[in-house]
């Protein structure tokens, strides 16, 4: 019977193992070809991209640098995460060099259907204000300037808290 189990068990690796390795290039190219659409929803058009570079700074997985033709750093786009309601929220944020926030674009969230996951829609009211958005990086039920979606408080703080960690990497940077 051990004999039996362990057979199956080690057919069951084997075929998990080449399973992961015909999956693994299509994948990895699936998801660099979402990060390309999710930098160019949240950057201003033109300009040469840079290849992603590593950050250590809190939240912030790592960001690209949009340079115009001169060589001048035009905007960037930072990758940021935290914790939302339902578990981690992921955002793309393009960041202007002067801490102007250009746009955010979702990349990953497990927020609630309906509440939560209403961040995702991209003509809804909450994520048009974070175009050209420059006041303060809180929600207004914090003394901050960020309109809060309806009964997803915690969601909006964390998406608000993504955007800022963003814009401080890049005020950081210029500093």
């Amino acid at each position: 019977m051990a004999l039996c189990l362990t057979a199956v068990c080690l057919v069951c690796a084997a075929i998990l193992g080449v399973t992961y390795a015909a999956t693994k290039a299509p994948i990895e190219a699936a998801a660099a070809a979402e990060a390309q659409a999710s930098i160019a929803k949240v950057l201003p058009d033109g300009g040469e991209i840079s290849e992603e570079i590593a950050s250590d700074a809190e939240g912030v997985e790592g960001y690209y640098v949009q340079t115009s033709e001169e060589g001048a750093v035009t905007a960037y786009a930072v990758k940021s995460s935290t914790g939302g309601f339902g578990g981690l929220l992921t955002l793309m944020v393009g960041v202007l060099p002067d801490g102007t926030v250009y746009n955010t674009s979702v990349l990953a969230h497990s927020e609630t259907p309906g509440l939560g996951a209403k961040c995702t829609e991209e003509k809804s009211a909450f994520r048009e204000q974070w175009k050209g958005f420059a006041g303060v990086l809180s929600v207004k039920k914090d003394g901050g300037d960020v309109d809060a979606i309806t009964a997803s408080t915690i969601t909006s703080r964390a998406y608000t808290k993504a955007v800022a960690q963003a814009v401080a990497l890049v005020k950081s940077m210029e500093e």
